[in-house]
């Protein structure tokens, strides 16, 4: 069993350490917040806790877990996944990993420093079995000719937002925006699908304050674009599509990932299968297997491959913010 330990106690972290737990893989260990009440009322459901920490140095150095998962504001993320690599501990961090190639390759060269250590990219959907049923469709299509993928989801917390509040997701000093939030999810997609694309322009909406409310990310590649249309504040209920020729792999979109088919003139065949109920389910799984195995070639195989394509989507995803002139305070 692994032991876990957590970093930030939202929603998000509860569905992840469900999700652990239902896997049979993991035991929460240790919760690391700001706040002593904070730590100890998440917990509340999960006997197994044991250390509570109010200090991150003394949290990274406690012998009560092994593997950290970290899903604080997106800013913080390089800072605490360097703690928890250089503490000797795997680290799991929510997307985005980090904000740009510098802080990429500092983690990776970090990491080569301190072996038989693995970092993830909770990218949660890139370990479902729908996204792994069209990433084998797209394989089998004779020519590609292009995507268009939608996720835009209204967000509780632009009514803070418009209320003169200042919440964390539609901030630059914590790395807010629709492109870093849902964005990340289309370019993974997009990334796993197809590849690399050889340019990405981002075109956004942005707030008084230069963070994203919404956009129209353009990938392009040698003989095909991808269309990202991505928001935070409003909803869309448009399909994602990829064409062949006269295929169209169908889905109800790139994220969620709930419904795929592969429709043609004549015919339209299912691709997708029931999702789990926690969401987060597949990846914590997955994760999972590395890690109670990490010496086996094909585990440590599979983890170079992940960090591969968290690599590339970090640098479309800078390259998307400098196309648009989207910046975050203090970004090093």
């Amino acid at each position: 069993m692994l032991r876990l330990g957590i970093v930030g106690t939202n929603w998000i972290t509860k569905r992840f350490v469900d999700a652990a737990h239902e896997s049979g893989l993991f035991e929460l260990r240790a919760v690391y917040s700001r706040k002593l009440e904070k730590a100890q009322a998440f917990a509340k459901d999960y006997p197994s806790v044991q250390d509570f920490q109010t200090d991150l140095e003394q949290f990274m150095a406690s012998p009560s877990f092994e593997v950290v998962y970290i899903a604080s504001p997106n800013s913080l993320h390089f800072s605490q996944a360097k703690a928890a690599i250089k503490a000797g501990k795997h680290v799991i961090v929510e997307k985005p990993i980090c904000l740009n190639p510098g802080q990429m390759q500092e983690l990776r060269e970090l990491l080569a420093e301190h072996q038989g250590q693995f970092l993830f990219e909770a990218a949660r959907h890139t370990h479902e079995p729908n996204y792994l049923a069209v990433k084998e469709a797209v394989a089998k299509l004779p020519v590609v000719q292009g995507a268009t993928l939608t996720y835009m989801k209204y967000s509780s917390r632009y009514d803070a937002y418009l209320a003169g509040e200042n919440p964390n997701i539609f901030s630059p000093k914590f790395a807010g925006g629709a492109l870093q939030d849902l964005g990340v999810y289309m370019v993974h997609c997009a990334v796993g699908w197809f590849g690399k694309p050889l340019n990405a322009q981002y075109f956004p909406t942005k707030l008084a304050n230069g963070i994203d409310a919404k956009g129209i990310a353009i990938l392009t590649y040698q003989d095909f674009t991808v269309t990202l249309n991505v928001g935070k504040t409003a909803n869309s209920y448009l399909p994602g599509e990829i064409y062949g020729l006269k295929e169209t792999i169908w889905m109800d979109n790139a994220a969620d990932l709930k419904q795929v088919e592969l429709r043609t003139p004549t015919a339209t065949r299912t691709l997708s299968q029931t999702p789990a109920e926690n969401e987060l389910l597949a990846e914590a799984v997955a994760f999972g297997k590395v890690l109670a195995n990490p010496d086996l070639p094909e585990n440590k195989a599979q983890a170079q491959a992940w960090l591969e394509q968290t690599v590339t989507v970090n640098e479309v995803m800078y390259q998307l913010r400098q196309s648009s002139n989207l910046y975050f305070e203090d970004e090093n």
